[in-house]
């Protein structure tokens, strides 16, 4: 018998006992089913959590800042150094803590750290507001470390950090106010940014939007590139030439290719030299941790369903095998080796572990795309850009493809007895 006849009659064999077989195949599409959904869940989720990362910054970059001489509990006020003590309002820490301004001197230091490329500090600006053509003016901010991030995008491109014009991330929130009747037709407008300076005169930036992005839960405000950000600060200074010399924040890139370990020691001389070095994962590898966590219980619960479909179909498969034993004794008297013996019902249980998978990836896929496009509508369209089941062709041929290797581990005994079976002792039995 050829592999396409074994192919055929093991088809036609699984149908022999139809309600045996589709009980069978039930089983498994309960297991197959919550998989393909777990498997969706965790892949979306963390696509969002991706997209809401790279608003933080690249994966590349240490954000710096002093190391905090926050006091504690009891241990009295820190005394005041003229040299050294320049204080920002510290983020990092619990409220009311304060970290030492990064200096000139602290940013030549970071820069001469083995494994630190370049350094950069960020300069922050307050705009007062957005418009376009003359129109409606609405407040507006912008993220301080927006050119080392990576936005979100809807329309568009990201910024460009080597350019000399202007340019601007609009968040999608401010799209339709300002008068544009889409995200595309945003790209490549220019829009008025107004800011107030120092002595409280105003001033008018113009600046080109190449991007609209979503709106982020973790970094808040418009992204914009280094020429935006210095044509700012300047407006912002009123012209006076302030000698910035200290800074609450610097970015540092470091070579992509050090391994896990060099990057912890990187950041452990950072350390030593009196500064404060994390990284996005440093931020939210946490975060992470619990999403997978939580989708790995979840897909625990979907194989114990499996495993119990695997009884399935062994139960169903060994009494097929009773029941066949004088067929099976007949196909072996004719000259049929035990072995095509053993693939036959091999194959037999590989299409009923295809059967019930398919469906199974097929319903969930179904339902599952339905109730994301719900879910975004309504109780989750606080949340842009978070698509909750998110189905990848990978993803899904893996459970469909775990599914049957489960199913052909199951058959293996029956198929083992099968191929055993004497022909006379066979073909005698009532």
């Amino acid at each position: 018998m050829r592999t396409k006849d074994l192919v055929v009659t093991a088809i036609s064999n699984t149908f022999r006992s139809k309600l045996r077989t589709t009980l069978t195949v039930l089983a498994i599409f309960v297991g197959a089913f919550t998989l393909t959904l777990t498997n969706a869940v965790g892949a979306g989720v963390s696509q969002y959590v991706d997209a809401q990362v790279g608003a933080l910054g690249s994966p590349d970059v240490f954000i710096i800042t002093q190391a905090s001489d926050a006091t504690a509990a009891g241990d009295g006020p820190v005394e005041y150094d003229a040299a050294s003590s320049a204080s920002v309002s510290s983020q990092q820490g619990p409220p009311g803590t304060t970290t030492k301004a990064l200096t000139d001197a602290d940013l030549q230091a970071i820069g001469d750290t083995a494994g630190i490329e370049s350094v950069d500090p960020i300069r922050s600006v307050q705009p007062d507001y957005i418009e376009y053509e003359s129109g409606t003016p609405y407040e507006f901010s912008i993220n301080a470390t927006s050119a080392v991030t990576t936005a979100d995008l809807t329309a568009g491109a990201q910024l460009d950090g080597g350019a000399t014009e202007a340019q601007l991330v609009l968040p999608d929130a401010f799209v339709t106010p300002l008068g544009f009747a889409s995200a595309d037709d945003a790209v490549g407008a220019s829009v008025s940014i107004g800011i107030t300076d120092i002595l409280g005169a105003k001033h008018v930036v113009n600046a080109t939007v190449v991007g609209v992005s979503l709106e982020s839960l973790l970094a808040a405000g418009a992204g914009a590139n280094d020429a935006l950000i210095a044509e700012l600060a300047d407006a912002q200074s009123g012209g006076i030439d302030t000698a910035v010399t200290s800074y609450g924040v610097a970015v540092a890139h470091f070579d992509t290719a050090l391994s896990t370990d060099a990057v912890t020691a990187l950041k452990a001389d950072l350390a030593t030299a009196g500064y404060t070095a994390s990284t996005i994962e440093d931020q939210l590898g946490a975060v992470q941790t619990v999403i997978n966590g939580i989708v790995g219980v979840l897909n625990a619960f979907a194989v114990i369903a499996l495993i119990a479909a695997a009884f399935g179909i062994i139960n169903t498969l060994l009494m097929s095998v009773q029941e066949r034993t004088r067929e099976i004794g007949l196909m072996k008297a004719m000259g049929m080796s035990g072995g095509k013996v053993y693939t036959l019902f091999s194959l037999e249980a590989i299409v009923i572990g295809f059967l019930g998978s398919a469906i199974g990836a097929g319903v969930a896929i179904g339902l599952g795309s339905a109730l994301s496009a719900v879910l975004s509508q309504g109780l989750l369209s606080g949340l842009p850009g978070l698509n909750i089941l998110l189905f990848e062709p990978l993803s899904v041929a893996f459970v469909i493809g775990l599914v049957m290797l489960i199913a052909f581990l199951s058959g293996t005994l029956p198929a083992q007895r099968a191929a055993r079976q004497n022909p006379i002792e066979s073909l005698r039995y009532e």
